[in-house]
């Protein structure tokens, strides 16, 4: 069952704030489409984070540790190989409701602290406001 439209752009106007509220990240649209928002490290540009609307719902690809790809894809049917990324690395996460708000975070935590810069890889969570 797809989303109404309010509770798409509530999905959507999450993601981003707590996206953007990780240390040194910025968004982004690169694809000239205001679909698809990409979450980026200030210092090195790399992406941790992209945002789009899919089958009526809104999802994040997130990178994740390859160990624990399958761990989240066995423990949560919204986790997905990643939509147009490479599924050893990245996950797709569907926003319908079933993955609690933490393990949320988390991923997308533990993404930004893999894509991180050289320096801020030792300190994943430094000085980082709580959503």
């Amino acid at each position: 069952m797809s989303r109404q439209p309010d509770a798409l752009m509530a999905a959507r106007a999450w993601a981003l704030a707590f996206c953007s509220s990780l240390e040194g990240a910025y968004e982004d649209y690169p694809f000239h489409d205001p679909n698809w928002a990409v979450m980026r490290h200030r210092a090195n540009q790399k992406t941790f984070a992209l945002i789009f609307e899919r089958q009526g719902h809104i999802w994040i690809n997130v990178k994740a540790e390859p160990q624990w790809v399958d761990f989240w894809r066995s423990t949560y049917a919204a986790v997905l190989p990643a939509y147009h990324m490479n599924k050893q690395h990245w996950v797709s996460i569907v926003l319908d409701g079933s993955i609690p708000r933490k393990t949320l975070c988390r991923l997308i935590e533990e993404s930004h602290a893999l894509t991180a810069p050289h320096s801020a890889k030792r300190n994943p969570r430094a000085s980082r406001p709580a959503p």
